[in-house]
């Protein structure tokens, strides 16, 4: 059983009609409708064409000029470097299981904030921020638990391409590949 997705239409006035309250809403209500975890789609009203991912993106352009952005200069040069590369396929699943894993991660977090502080603690981003402060070393420790499970995902995933790559190319006859040495080793061998 599929859950129909809420429909939003955005109109040529810029405007957003949430046809489930049949009612005009702003890109902050869609923003908290994605906070409350509605699963949502937007589609140009003129042309029927479903516009949601340059909504959401809108939105996170939004965040990002605000107070605290998320993405640094280098993660976004990385972004756009990554799009006429082959491996642009694979980096949304790679980033997508990143982004759960950090969920997982966070949710750690909420799960043994409330066991120390029972369930009257609310949620909410100071909070955190304060919380985080007096963790020491135990947020580093999840923190690096959570890179080493990303970088293992990243190594599983590259094996995986090997593979194919060997069983898609192998009845061509191809030398094997061979991989060439870090100059900078040999010269630090040397000296």
């Amino acid at each position: 059983m599929s859950v129909e997705k809420r429909v939003i239409k955005k109109y040529p006035n810029r405007r957003l009609y949430d046809t489930a309250t049949s009612s005009y809403i702003t890109l902050g209500d869609v923003k908290q409708l994605v906070l409350d975890q509605v699963d949502l789609q937007v589609i140009d009203a003129k042309t029927q064409d479903d516009i949601t991912r340059s909504v959401l993106l809108q939105i996170i352009l939004e965040e990002e000029n605000g107070v605290s952005p998320m993405f640094s200069y280098e993660v976004l040069t990385q972004f756009i470097r990554f799009y006429p590369q082959a491996m642009q396929g694979m980096m949304a699943p790679f980033l997508e299981k990143n982004l759960q894993l950090f969920g997982e991660l966070q949710q750690k977090l909420q799960d043994q904030a409330r066991a120390l502080y029972g369930d009257n603690v609310i949620f909410n981003p100071k909070l955190w921020g304060e919380f985080t402060k007096f963790q020491g070393a135990g947020v580093p420790n999840l923190m690096s638990s959570y890179l080493e499970q990303s970088r293992g995902m990243y190594l599983e995933m590259q094996n995986r391409m090997q593979e194919q790559a060997k069983q898609l190319f192998g009845g061509f006859g191809f030398p094997p590949f061979v991989v060439p040495e870090d100059k900078d080793k040999d010269e630090e061998g040397k000296s």
